[in-house]
Order: C-alpha cells, then structure tokens, then sequence
C-alpha cells in the first residue's frame, strides 16, 4: 500500500500577476460560486495566495470597495500562503494544513511541481483523501494491535527474499488457549497488545518491520543480523510482564489447571514466549516458501524447550 502524493489530487487555480487590478478577482469570484482561492504569481515565481475569504473582509465592507476595488491585489494577498511539493504525502500536507494560524486554517493549499504551480487543493478534499487513506490502512493492519497484517507481510517478504542480509523472526506464544481458557478472552486480549508493545519497543530502528500475523502470531523482518540482543530483551521483558497478568497463585505454582491440547485436564505450564529465527547469514535461501519451511523446523525445535526461548537456524544445522 503507498500513500498517495499531493500532487496527485492538485486542481487547477487562476493565477494573476500581482499588480492585478482587484476588480478582476471579484469577476473572478462572482463567476464562480465553488472558487476558493486565486494564485498570485510574480517575477520571482514564488507563489502567494488571495482567497475569497480574506478579498471580501477586505473589499465587502462599507468602504472597502472604494479603497480597493481599483487596486492591486498584492495590497491584500496572502504573502506566506502554505506552499508544497508535489511530491509530499497527503498525509504530511494535512498535519502541515491544520498547524496552520486560525485565520489560514480553512485556505487552499498550493502545490509545486518542479518550483512551478501545478495547482491546490482544498482543505475539504485534502480531508476527504486522508479519511480514505486511513480507512485503506486499516484494512491492513490487525485491528487488535494495529500493526501489519497478513497483506503487508507478505509484501515485505517478497522484498525481504532480495536482501543481501536478512534475519526472520517468527515468535509465538506457548499455551496461550490454555491461559485463554483460565482468563478469558478480555485478557488474553490484554497479553496479546502487552507483547506486541513487547516487540515495538525491541524492534524499533531502521531496517525493522514487525506484523501481526494473527492470534499469538507475529514475525519480525530485519535487514540484518544483529537480532540476538533483541531477542534477549523481548523474553526477559515477557517474562516480567507475567507477572502482572496472572494471579499470585498460579505464579507461585508455576502453572494452571486446565485441558491440556489431549484434552486431558491438568497442570499446564504458565505461557512463555518462543523466537524461531531465519537468517541468510551462513546459509541461502530463494524463495519465500524456503524461509517458511525452515522456520517451521525452528518452530518445532522451540516448542521442545520449556519457557520462553530463542533459537536460530544458524545455531542448529
């Protein structure tokens, strides 16, 4: 998913020179009820603005007419409109839009493409594009924990293939259906955002990507090796975190009384948390299916270790 540019949803806006006579703006303005704003454009190229507001605060009083009619616009633009790039985001462009001083709040932004004017838009469908952008961006991220979901995980892992170095994390939660039944849903919710605040806050620089695949499912993607202290902050940090989610007696037990995945009911283990790890450092691998099946193996190789651990194929050939 790409977040459209400004440029893309810029209109055309009239464009006089600065010593236009006002009298041609308020033609402009009663031709065209919908017109927000005129482009003031002069020798140096620099862009300023005159919008419909700020002309008839000037012109529609009592003896503005008079004062300004037969006058030039440079009198009453705005000198220091909100100019961009064609190429910035439209996300950006509304953030810089609403930072604006109260009085500019609702004027039309101007966009440059090339230091030339392309056009502007208004602050109408500068919102109405971002409502949109937003509701496409959540389609893609897990409404649980707002990260990645499946679509964009997939995308990054067909980049992820092309990498010169790369490092996979695939973690999971151990018998957490277990602490699900014990809990119930509200708070095996609440495990699930804690760990991946967990994951944020260990895989927050540049060149990391983490998903949610869904459930107790993430994966980490890194365009490097250097996942091992990582790794080691993330487990003693959810080994922490257990304490704060499970009553003091099934802490000081070490365990909780349930149906185990035979069905047969018992003692079964407190959830920890396992990190199977891919990398292409001693070995390669073309094709996104490869990185799956050998994390696989990885994954089995966790679930044989009691508690929470880490394991990377590097380690295990």
């Amino acid at each position: 998913m790409t977040l459209a540019q400004i440029g893309d949803i810029a209109e055309t806006i009239p464009v006089v020179s600065p010593d236009t006579n006002c009298r041609v703006a308020d033609e402009w303005f009663k031709q065209s009820h919908r017109l927000e704003g005129i482009a003031v454009v002069g020798e140096t190229g620099k862009p300023a603005l005159l919008t419909r507001n700020r002309f008839y605060q000037h012109v529609g009083t009592q003896y503005g007419y008079n004062i300004y009619i037969q006058r030039p616009v440079k009198l009453i633009m705005n000198r220091c409109p909100l100019v961009v790039d064609a190429s910035e985001s439209i996300i950006d462009v509304s953030l810089q839009a609403m930072n604006r001083a109260e009085e500019e709040l609702y004027d039309v932004v101007l966009v440059l493409r090339e230091d030339q004017l392309l056009g502007a838009v208004s602050i109408r469908r500068l919102l109405l594009e971002v409502a949109d952008i937003r509701a496409e961006k959540a389609a893609y991220l897990n409404s649980l924990t707002g990260l990645p979901g499946n679509h964009m995980i997939d995308e990054q892992l067909q980049k992820t293939v092309l990498l010169e170095q790369f490092s996979v994390l695939y973690v999971d939660l151990d018998y957490f259906k277990s602490y699900n039944d014990s809990y119930g849903f509200k708070m095996g919710d609440v495990l699930i955002q804690a760990t991946a605040n967990l994951l944020r806050e260990a895989f927050q620089g540049p060149g990391s990507f983490l998903g949610h695949i869904g459930g107790d499912d993430f994966i980490v993607i890194l365009n490097h090796h250097s996942y091992a202290n990582s790794c080691s902050q993330v487990i003693e940090q959810f080994e922490a975190l257990k304490s704060s989610l499970y009553k003091q007696e099934d802490l000081q037990n070490n365990y909780v009384m349930g149906d185990g995945r035979s069905g047969v009911y018992g003692q079964i283990p407190l959830v920890s948390i396992s990190i199977a790890v891919v990398t292409n450092q001693s070995e390669s691998f073309h094709s996104v299916d490869d990185i799956i099946e050998e994390a696989t193996r990885i994954k089995k190789l966790c679930k044989s270790r009691s508690g929470s651990t880490s394991i990377a194929n590097e380690c295990c050939r």
